[in-house]
Protein backbone atom coordinates (compact mmCIF):
# COMPACT_ATOMS: atom_id res chain seq x y z
CA UNK A 1 0.00 0.00 0.00
CA UNK A 2 1.85 3.28 -1.10
CA UNK A 3 1.23 6.61 -2.07
CA UNK A 4 1.82 8.40 -5.28
CA UNK A 5 0.58 11.86 -5.15
CA UNK A 6 4.11 13.14 -4.87
CA UNK A 7 3.42 15.75 -2.25
CA UNK A 8 6.45 16.31 0.64
CA UNK A 9 4.72 17.31 3.88
CA UNK A 10 6.25 19.91 5.70
CA UNK A 11 8.49 18.73 8.48
CA UNK A 12 6.99 19.25 11.68
CA UNK A 13 7.39 17.11 15.07
CA UNK A 14 4.31 15.00 15.44
CA UNK A 15 1.52 14.96 17.38
CA UNK A 16 1.99 12.81 20.10
CA UNK A 17 -2.08 12.43 20.84
CA UNK A 18 -2.41 11.61 16.97
CA UNK A 19 0.87 10.29 15.61
CA UNK A 20 0.67 6.54 14.77
CA UNK A 21 3.10 4.65 13.01
CA UNK A 22 2.33 4.17 9.18
CA UNK A 23 1.88 0.12 7.49
CA UNK A 24 2.85 1.54 4.16
CA UNK A 25 5.74 3.30 2.72
CA UNK A 26 5.15 6.45 1.14
CA UNK A 27 6.98 6.85 -1.84
CA UNK A 28 6.23 8.07 -6.04
CA UNK A 29 5.46 6.22 -8.62
CA UNK A 30 4.57 7.22 -12.36
CA UNK A 31 0.74 7.49 -13.07
CA UNK A 32 0.38 6.75 -17.13
CA UNK A 33 -2.04 9.02 -19.11
CA UNK A 34 -4.86 6.55 -19.23
CA UNK A 35 -4.54 5.90 -15.29
CA UNK A 36 -4.42 9.47 -14.95
CA UNK A 37 -7.71 10.58 -17.08
CA UNK A 38 -9.53 7.78 -15.39
CA UNK A 39 -9.16 9.13 -12.78
CA UNK A 40 -10.33 12.53 -14.27
CA UNK A 41 -13.05 10.96 -15.66
CA UNK A 42 -14.60 8.73 -13.68
CA UNK A 43 -13.56 9.38 -9.64
CA UNK A 44 -17.37 11.14 -9.65
CA UNK A 45 -18.88 7.73 -10.43
CA UNK A 46 -16.50 5.14 -9.11
CA UNK A 47 -14.97 7.56 -6.04
CA UNK A 48 -15.74 8.11 -1.98
CA UNK A 49 -14.49 11.05 -0.88
CA UNK A 50 -12.94 10.39 2.75
CA UNK A 51 -15.76 12.70 4.23
CA UNK A 52 -18.66 10.13 3.00
CA UNK A 53 -19.92 7.87 5.19
CA UNK A 54 -20.19 4.05 3.75
CA UNK A 55 -23.66 3.23 3.18
CA UNK A 56 -25.03 0.60 0.88
CA UNK A 57 -28.13 2.12 0.17
CA UNK A 58 -26.78 5.82 -0.81
CA UNK A 59 -24.06 4.94 -2.24
CA UNK A 60 -24.57 1.37 -4.46
CA UNK A 61 -28.56 1.89 -4.49
CA UNK A 62 -28.95 -1.52 -2.89
CA UNK A 63 -29.05 -3.09 0.56
CA UNK A 64 -26.42 -6.15 -0.43
CA UNK A 65 -23.54 -7.21 2.05
CA UNK A 66 -20.28 -5.23 1.61
CA UNK A 67 -16.90 -6.70 1.15
CA UNK A 68 -13.87 -4.25 2.14
CA UNK A 69 -10.44 -4.58 0.57
CA UNK A 70 -7.39 -3.26 2.25
CA UNK A 71 -4.67 -2.25 -0.09
CA UNK A 72 -6.03 -3.39 -3.47
CA UNK A 73 -2.67 -3.33 -5.48
CA UNK A 74 -3.48 -2.58 -9.08
CA UNK A 75 -7.03 -3.82 -8.46
CA UNK A 76 -7.57 -6.83 -10.42
CA UNK A 77 -8.52 -9.51 -8.15
CA UNK A 78 -10.99 -7.22 -6.69
CA UNK A 79 -12.70 -6.20 -10.08
CA UNK A 80 -12.43 -10.05 -11.00
CA UNK A 81 -14.40 -10.58 -7.45
CA UNK A 82 -17.00 -7.70 -8.02
CA UNK A 83 -17.70 -9.05 -11.40
CA UNK A 84 -18.24 -12.74 -10.06
CA UNK A 85 -20.57 -11.59 -7.15
CA UNK A 86 -22.97 -9.16 -8.18
CA UNK A 87 -25.09 -9.95 -4.79
CA UNK A 88 -22.23 -8.04 -2.63
CA UNK A 89 -21.10 -4.44 -3.10
CA UNK A 90 -17.42 -4.12 -2.95
CA UNK A 91 -15.50 -1.29 -1.47
CA UNK A 92 -11.60 -0.99 -2.15
CA UNK A 93 -9.28 1.52 -0.25
CA UNK A 94 -5.88 2.43 -1.64
CA UNK A 95 -3.37 5.42 -1.47
CA UNK A 96 -1.67 4.16 -4.17
CA UNK A 97 -2.64 6.64 -7.53
CA UNK A 98 -1.71 4.51 -10.19
CA UNK A 99 -3.36 1.46 -9.02
CA UNK A 100 -6.73 3.57 -8.06
CA UNK A 101 -6.72 4.63 -12.01
CA UNK A 102 -6.20 1.09 -13.05
CA UNK A 103 -9.14 0.13 -11.39
CA UNK A 104 -11.34 2.71 -12.56
CA UNK A 105 -9.87 1.59 -15.48
CA UNK A 106 -11.38 -2.03 -15.37
CA UNK A 107 -14.23 -1.33 -13.22
CA UNK A 108 -15.46 0.82 -16.56
CA UNK A 109 -14.38 -2.10 -19.24
CA UNK A 110 -16.34 -4.42 -16.97
CA UNK A 111 -19.62 -2.54 -17.08
CA UNK A 112 -20.13 -3.41 -13.17
CA UNK A 113 -21.47 -1.30 -11.02
CA UNK A 114 -20.78 -2.84 -7.68
CA UNK A 115 -17.68 -1.19 -6.96
CA UNK A 116 -16.17 1.99 -4.93
CA UNK A 117 -13.29 2.97 -4.03
CA UNK A 118 -11.44 5.12 -1.16
CA UNK A 119 -8.14 6.92 -2.08
CA UNK A 120 -6.95 7.75 1.61
CA UNK A 121 -5.55 5.82 4.49
CA UNK A 122 -7.47 2.35 5.77
CA UNK A 123 -7.22 3.50 9.28
CA UNK A 124 -8.88 7.24 8.97
CA UNK A 125 -11.39 5.26 6.64
CA UNK A 126 -12.61 2.60 9.29
CA UNK A 127 -12.50 5.79 11.82
CA UNK A 128 -14.31 7.92 10.26
CA UNK A 129 -16.82 6.59 7.52
CA UNK A 130 -17.69 2.82 8.36
CA UNK A 131 -20.14 1.83 10.80
CA UNK A 132 -20.03 -0.27 13.17
CA UNK A 133 -21.36 -4.22 12.16
CA UNK A 134 -21.31 -2.96 9.12
CA UNK A 135 -19.28 -5.29 6.74
CA UNK A 136 -19.49 -8.70 5.90
CA UNK A 137 -15.92 -9.42 4.73
CA UNK A 138 -12.77 -7.77 5.33
CA UNK A 139 -10.28 -8.65 3.09
CA UNK A 140 -6.17 -7.69 3.00
CA UNK A 141 -4.38 -9.64 0.08
CA UNK A 142 -0.53 -9.38 0.53
CA UNK A 143 0.08 -6.56 2.74
CA UNK A 144 3.68 -4.67 3.24
CA UNK A 145 5.42 -7.83 4.65
CA UNK A 146 7.68 -5.51 6.33
CA UNK A 147 10.42 -8.24 6.31
CA UNK A 148 13.14 -6.65 8.13
CA UNK A 149 12.89 -7.46 12.42
CA UNK A 150 13.21 -3.94 13.24
CA UNK A 151 9.99 -2.94 10.63
CA UNK A 152 7.99 -5.74 12.12
CA UNK A 153 6.17 -2.59 14.29
CA UNK A 154 5.16 -1.16 10.47
CA UNK A 155 3.08 -4.69 10.35
CA UNK A 156 -0.69 -3.59 9.96
CA UNK A 157 -2.22 -6.83 11.69
CA UNK A 158 -1.42 -5.54 14.98
CA UNK A 159 -4.14 -5.74 18.35
CA UNK A 160 -5.65 -2.30 17.81
CA UNK A 161 -6.34 -3.11 14.21
CA UNK A 162 -7.66 -5.93 14.87
CA UNK A 163 -10.01 -4.25 18.22
CA UNK A 164 -10.78 -1.99 14.91
CA UNK A 165 -11.87 -4.91 12.36
CA UNK A 166 -13.92 -6.87 14.72
CA UNK A 167 -16.01 -3.76 15.75
CA UNK A 168 -16.94 -3.78 12.02
CA UNK A 169 -17.69 -6.54 10.95
CA UNK A 170 -21.38 -8.12 11.19
CA UNK A 171 -21.78 -11.05 13.82
CA UNK A 172 -20.39 -13.61 12.16
CA UNK A 173 -18.05 -11.79 9.56
CA UNK A 174 -15.06 -12.73 8.58
CA UNK A 175 -11.63 -11.09 8.11
CA UNK A 176 -9.47 -13.04 5.12
CA UNK A 177 -5.49 -12.03 5.29
CA UNK A 178 -3.27 -13.69 2.66
CA UNK A 179 0.58 -13.44 2.67
CA UNK A 180 3.29 -15.01 0.70
CA UNK A 181 5.91 -14.75 3.65
CA UNK A 182 5.81 -17.58 5.84
CA UNK A 183 6.81 -15.51 9.06
CA UNK A 184 4.60 -13.07 8.36
CA UNK A 185 1.91 -15.53 8.30
CA UNK A 186 1.99 -17.21 11.68
CA UNK A 187 2.48 -13.74 13.18
CA UNK A 188 -0.48 -12.55 11.90
CA UNK A 189 -1.64 -16.07 13.39
CA UNK A 190 -0.32 -15.27 16.97
CA UNK A 191 -1.77 -11.90 16.73
CA UNK A 192 -5.45 -13.36 15.78
CA UNK A 193 -4.88 -15.54 18.83
CA UNK A 194 -4.01 -13.14 21.12
CA UNK A 195 -6.75 -10.67 20.38
CA UNK A 196 -9.58 -13.12 21.73
CA UNK A 197 -11.82 -11.78 18.82
CA UNK A 198 -11.62 -14.23 16.21
CA UNK A 199 -11.93 -17.60 15.57
CA UNK A 200 -9.95 -19.59 12.50
CA UNK A 201 -12.98 -21.02 10.21
CA UNK A 202 -10.24 -24.01 9.59
CA UNK A 203 -10.75 -25.61 12.89
CA UNK A 204 -7.59 -27.72 12.79
CA UNK A 205 -5.22 -24.46 11.45
CA UNK A 206 -4.82 -21.08 11.73
CA UNK A 207 -4.62 -21.28 7.64
CA UNK A 208 -6.76 -21.85 5.42
CA UNK A 209 -7.75 -23.40 1.96
CA UNK A 210 -7.47 -19.97 -0.83
CA UNK A 211 -11.28 -19.98 -1.33
CA UNK A 212 -13.04 -19.45 -4.80
CA UNK A 213 -13.66 -16.00 -4.21
CA UNK A 214 -10.02 -15.09 -4.33
CA UNK A 215 -8.77 -14.87 -7.44
CA UNK A 216 -5.20 -16.58 -8.02
CA UNK A 217 -3.00 -13.53 -9.11
CA UNK A 218 -0.56 -14.15 -11.95
CA UNK A 219 2.35 -13.35 -9.27
CA UNK A 220 1.02 -16.03 -7.53
CA UNK A 221 0.98 -18.57 -9.83
CA UNK A 222 4.29 -18.03 -10.51
CA UNK A 223 5.13 -18.32 -7.33
CA UNK A 224 3.68 -21.76 -6.82
CA UNK A 225 5.42 -22.65 -10.09
CA UNK A 226 8.68 -22.03 -8.37
CA UNK A 227 7.89 -23.66 -5.20
CA UNK A 228 6.72 -20.96 -2.93
CA UNK A 229 4.26 -20.94 -0.85
CA UNK A 230 0.87 -18.59 0.31
CA UNK A 231 -0.71 -18.60 3.60
CA UNK A 232 -4.49 -17.90 3.73
CA UNK A 233 -5.66 -16.71 7.22
CA UNK A 234 -9.84 -16.76 6.86
CA UNK A 235 -11.01 -16.12 10.70
CA UNK A 236 -14.73 -15.45 12.25
CA UNK A 237 -15.24 -12.41 14.40
CA UNK A 238 -16.49 -14.12 17.65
Amino acid sequence: MTDNSGQTAPLSAPDPQTFRIRSFARRQGRITPAQQKALDDLWERYGLEPQLSLDAENRFGNHHPIVLEIGFGNGDSLVEMALHDPDHNYVGIEVHRPGVGHLLIKTQEAGISNLRVYAHDAIDILNDCIADASLERVQLFFPDPWHKTRHHKRRIVKQEFLKLIARKLISGGTFHAATDWENYAYDMAEQFNLSGLFTSVNPDSPFSPRPNYRPLTKFEARGHRLGHGVWDLIYRVR
